[in-house]
């Protein structure tokens, strides 16, 4: 029992795990706005601090009122940009949502850039208010006033290179172009993050590895969408409890309350005399919660990819160019594939067994959608085999056959759907002999 309590204390002292939350909580804006404003404090405190022991000459150079001025000014604008700010985000979101997928909103919300700017402007907002009242208790008295001054002059230079910036960031924000760009940049970032460290460190838990009968059963104690692992800790856990953990719900997976999610099964070689206790553990080491999120998924990404592209294929918007070039994103991604079962090194997290991404799910989540609602465009489904016929020569035998499939099926969804015989003979040229052969000579 005493063993397992010291698992929480190593939980919160394991550095990559604490790295991980404090990642987590720099995507959020309001951790950021904080920040800023603790900056705005500590440098008055600073600016308070330094004018103590400035020569009287220096302190008496600058007026107090040219510092009131400034801070005036700051408190005025920050407001009034903030608002605009905070409105532009709202309109871009909702505009994505409508055009593209309300999956992006996650993305828009993060937005580094945007985040930054909003921190800038608080927090120049929130420095401002607090030098007016020191100024109005008289703590910055007129013969201290010079350091304050050049502190808010600092504030204001930094002010203008976050409007630059921002200025800058709105001629692509929420633009198609940029929008598509960034869901294969986070995409290709968890996809090699991913592969780097093989089904997240763990073991492979492939077909040919069997649950002993004994192992203790996890479930999930709310219904939602596995969002994450806290793989290090979790390894970390299993150890001091002497047990193995196969993790059965794959991260994006949707689980109901009550269903199983992960197998203890003990080693003896640990403290794993409180079943209660371990189940808790565990759970607390696999994140739940009501929406998909883009952390250690690679196949949301892809499912986002085939959205836009489904969308830009509706007959309101007839877009094909949008579903062509996210269909050259999507095999992009899927070039990166490596089969998490053949890696050379040893797994990290020893005591963990996961499910290794599987290729043929990768290729629906990407190309299922727009090669569905595509069927009917030649040109669309033209690039579709040209795409499937690359990833066809891929070096994995896995992602290879995949995609071999996906060419079958898809030529014959096409070649049901296109009524016009020209069209047909087109998207014989621009596919695989080796598909044609499959398809063509079964019929």
């Amino acid at each position: 029992m005493d063993q397992l309590k010291s698992v929480i204390s190593n939980f919160t002292a394991w550095p990559k795990t604490l790295l991980r939350f404090a990642g987590e909580l720099w995507r959020e804006l309001w951790m950021r706005v904080v920040v800023m404003g603790c900056f705005a404090i500590v440098a008055l405190g600073l600016a308070q601090a330094i004018g103590h022991v400035l020569p009287s000459e220096l302190n008496g150079y600058v007026s107090g009122k040219a510092a009131d001025r400034l801070l005036s000014i700051i408190a005025n604008a920050m407001l009034a940009v903030t608002t605009f700010s905070l409105t532009v985000m709202v309109t871009v979101y909702r505009s994505s949502s409508t055009q593209f997928t309300p999956r992006l909103h996650r993305l828009i919300i993060q937005d580094p850039t945007t985040q930054n700017t909003l921190a800038a402007f608080i927090g120049a907002y929130v420095y401002a208010l607090i030098g007016i009242i020191l100024r109005e208790l008289g703590i910055f008295a007129d013969e201290r006033a010079a350091v304050l001054f050049a502190t808010t002059v600092l504030v204001l230079a930094y002010v203008v290179v976050s409007m630059i910036r921002w200025v800058l960031h709105l001629q692509t924000f929420g633009s198609l172009m940029n929008t598509t760009r960034q869901v294969e940049g986070i995409t290709c970032q968890q996809f090699e993050a991913r592969l780097s460290k093989p089904c997240l460190g763990a073991n492979p838990w492939t077909a040919e590895v069997q649950v002993p009968d004994e192992a203790d059963t996890v479930r999930a104690s709310e219904t939602g969408y596995i969002q994450q692992y806290y793989e290090e800790s979790l390894d970390q856990a299993a150890r001091v409890c002497g047990v193995d953990i196969y993790i059965c719900a794959a991260v994006g997976s949707f689980v109901m309350k009550g269903e199983a999610i992960a197998y203890c099964v003990p080693k003896g070689d640990g403290d794993s005399s409180d079943e209660g206790d371990l189940v808790d553990i565990v759970r607390s080491h696999i994140q739940i919660g009501d929406v998909r999120t883009y952390d250690q998924d690679p196949r949301f990404g892809l499912m986002v990819l085939g959205e836009i592209a489904s969308k830009a294929l509706s007959p309101g918007i007839n877009d094909p160019g949008t579903a062509i070039d996210v269909i050259t994103r999507v095999a992009r991604v899927l070039s990166l594939y490596q089969d998490e079962t053949k890696s050379v090194q040893p797994p990290e997290h020893d005591r963990l067994w996961v499910r290794p991404l599987d290729p043929t799910d990768l290729v629906e989540d990407g190309f299922g959608a727009l090669a569905r609602d595509g069927a009917k465009i030649i040109e669309v489904q033209q690039r579709l085999q040209s795409a499937l016929s690359r990833l066809m020569e891929h070096d994995c035998p896995e992602m290879a056959k995949a995609a071999r499939i996906a060419a079958c099926l898809e030529f014959r969804r096409a070649k049901a759907s296109l009524e016009f015989e020209p069209d047909v003979e087109r998207l014989r040229r621009s596919t695989a002999r080796v598909v044609l052969q499959e398809v063509e000579g079964d019929e």
